[in-house]
C-alpha cells in the first residue's frame, strides 16, 4: 500500500494492508500535527507536494526497504492539504518475521521519506505563518525555514 491522499488517514485499513500471519513483528508509526514547531506556537498546516512524483518517491522507498529487510508487507501513506493539531500527516507500517527487521525498516522509511519527498509544509501560528523543511525536487536537498510576512 503506497498513497497519496487528500483525505483522513484510515489508520485502521493501513493495519490491515500488513496483516499477514507468517510476521511476528509489525511497527506502525503516524506522524502528527503538533502544536509547536523550531520553538514556536502552530495551529495548523497546509502540506503540498507534486502527487505522482511523490508517490513515486513512496514506492522506491518501500521497495529500498524490502531489498535491505525481509519485509512481508509494507504501507506508506502521506497526506497533503490543510491540517489541524493532532491530524495525521504520515503513516507507515511495516511487517516483518521479527521486530528488529520491521523497527529498522520502519525507520528507514520515515527517514528516508523525510528526505526525499517532494512534500513542502506551511505552518500557521500567532506570529504568522511559513514554510518549514521539504525537499526541492530538481537537488533532492533539504530546504531550510522560509519566513513569511504575517499578513499574507
Amino acid at each position: 500500500m503506497v498513497e497519496i491522499t487528500r483525505e483522513k488517514i484510515d489508520i485502521e485499513r493501513v493495519l490491515a494492508a500488513v496483516d499477514d500471519d507468517e510476521t511476528g513483528g509489525l511497527v506502525f508509526f503516524v506522524g502528527r500535527v503538533r502544536n509547536r514547531s523550531n520553538g514556536r506556537n502552530v495551529s495548523q498546516m497546509i502540506y503540498e507536494g507534486y502527487d505522482e512524483m511523490a508517490k513515486s518517491e513512496l514506492i522506491k522507498i518501500a521497495a529500498q526497504a524490502t531489498e535491505k529487510w525481509p519485509v512481508k508487507k509494507i504501507a506508506l501513506v502521506h497526506r497533503l492539504g490543510r491540517l489541524s493539531l493532532g491530524d495525521a500527516s504520515v503513516v507507515i507500517a511495516v511487517a516483518c518475521e521479527h521486530r528488529a527487521q520491521a523497527f529498522d525498516a520502519c525507520r528507514f522509511a520515515i527517514d528516508r521519506l523525510k528526505k526525499r519527498l517532494p512534500i513542502w509544509k506551511k505552518e500557521y501560528g500567532e506570529d504568522g505563518q511559513w514554510w518549514v523543511e521539504g525537499v526541492k525536487p530538481e537537488s533532492q536537498e533539504p530546504i531550510n525555514s522560509i519566513e513569511e510576512d504575517s499578513t499574507s
